[in-house]
């Protein structure tokens, strides 16, 4: 009895492995990551400000926000901006941050603080210097900065991904060109980042200037660049 239960437990650990089907070897591939780029004329330029105002309580402080608030649509729709071409970015109504002077002592200020942050939207590229500094010169704004934008935000987004995936298929050929074997089907695209890329203008400068000049210094850019990655993966067909 001990000899067939023993030989009854030998049978039952090696029976899995007959069981197992025989593995087929990994098809072998080329794995690349290709980056690519686009350039297209920007659209629109928006110029962001914020109003600030401060009073004891936040109700006061909204209250004289406001106020400020429309006296700027005011004076910005004078230097013929559209109502519809501004909007608010952000509002925010904060305990005023402590000041402290020269000499060392608290500055006494309101407690409450309250900001509005406007967008206003061109079109006239050439003429949001002069615009910039028009805004600015009529007093009760901030300036924050300049950005540039597309109206057709996926179409540089999608030239700059076509442009990857032509990058990876050329880095591919030349692997296998080099491996002396050939590509076979392709196996995996995996979408990396497609981001448009604006270098901004230095606004300290602008900033400066922006009490007493007529135009701020700001040169649009000719182009915004979209860069975009994607990984492609093939079969490697032939032999080294």
């Amino acid at each position: 009895m001990r000899s067939a239960a023993v030989a009854l437990l030998a049978m039952s650990l090696v029976s899995p492995v007959f069981a197992q089907a025989p593995t087929s070897p990994r098809q072998p591939t080329i794995s690349v990551m290709g980056t690519g780029e686009a350039e297209l004329k920007p659209d629109f330029a928006r110029i962001h400000v914020t109003v600030a105002t401060q009073a004891e309580t936040v109700a006061q402080a909204s209250a004289a926000n406001t106020t400020a608030t429309e006296r700027v649509l005011a004076r910005i729709q004078g230097l013929g901006v559209k109502r519809e071409d501004i909007r608010t970015a952000n509002f925010q109504v904060f305990q005023t941050p402590q000041q402290v002077g020269p000499d060392g002592k608290e500055v006494k200020t309101p407690k409450f603080s309250a900001h509005h942050q406007l967008r206003i939207t061109t079109r006239d590229l050439d003429g949001v210097g002069r615009l910039a500094g028009e805004i600015l010169a009529s007093g009760d704004m901030t300036f924050q900065a300049v950005t540039f934008g597309l109206d057709r935000q996926e179409e540089g987004a999608d030239k700059a991904r076509e442009a990857a995936v032509r990058d990876a298929r050329r880095q591919a050929d030349v692997y296998a060109a080099a491996a002396g074997v050939s590509l076979g089907r392709l196996l995996e695209i995996r979408d990396g980042s497609a981001q448009p890329f604006e270098p901004q203008p230095d606004m300290r400068m602008s900033m400066a200037m922006a009490k007493g000049a007529e135009s701020v210094p700001i040169v649009p850019p000719a182009t915004i660049r979209y860069t975009a990655n994607v990984q492609l993966v093939w079969e490697m067909a032939g032999q080294p």
